[in-house]
């Protein structure tokens, strides 16, 4: 299982993400500096302990209307081989691990796979911030078989269903800057 370090990061990973998501196709937002805050997520275990995968739901505040966003992270010792330059979110300084590459969860092969046996109810997902500890609040709907479908990730999140041609689909929560709650489809088995 994961350990939680309770250190400093240097950029924190909001820093970060206030330079990277603007940047991205599906960024939804008109601010070229986004007003990130962090309103939930969870993470999932790297069987081989070497890899570390967060789920991090961000809301930015800068628009009339709050967006949110899931940005799933990998963060690792060195450089992940053969990943294009854009999945490179950036490195962080961690207090405890010393340099980590932080990608974009959907260009990392070990993300992936964790997040594929999240969905065939192979994976247990777990607490954002505290070590050991499952999220039961992270659940996985549908049934149907898992082969000859790919994983999708939900980037903008709003409170729809999880996609119409979906097997399966991982539902989890998030808040708004005004304190509402909200649940909707973060990822999801699709038909090739």
């Amino acid at each position: 299982m994961a350990s939680i370090h309770r250190t400093t990061m240097t950029p924190t990973k909001l820093e970060l993400l206030t330079d990277w998501l603007p940047k991205q196709s599906w960024y939804a937002g008109d601010a070229a500096t986004p007003e990130l805050v962090k309103a939930g997520g969870f993470r999932l275990d790297d069987p081989a302990g070497a890899v570390g995968i967060e789920f991090m739901v961000v809301v930015d505040a800068s628009g009339q209307e709050p967006v949110a966003y899931l940005v799933p992270m990998s963060y690792r010792d060195a450089a992940l081989d053969g990943a294009p330059a854009e999945a490179l979110i950036g490195t962080s300084e961690h207090g405890v691990l010393g340099t980590r590459w932080i990608y974009d969860g959907v260009h990392d092969p070990v993300l992936m796979a964790q997040l594929g046996a999240l969905l065939r109810g192979e994976a247990i997902p777990q607490q954002q911030s505290e070590s050991d500890t499952p999220d039961p609040t992270v659940t996985v709907h549908g049934t149907g078989p898992a082969d000859a479908l790919d994983v999708q990730v939900n980037r903008v999140l709003g409170q729809a269903e999880a996609p119409q041609r979906s097997s399966r689909h991982v539902v989890a929560g998030w808040t708004w800057p005004n304190g509402m709650a909200a649940r909707g489809a973060l990822a999801a088995f699709v038909p090739r």
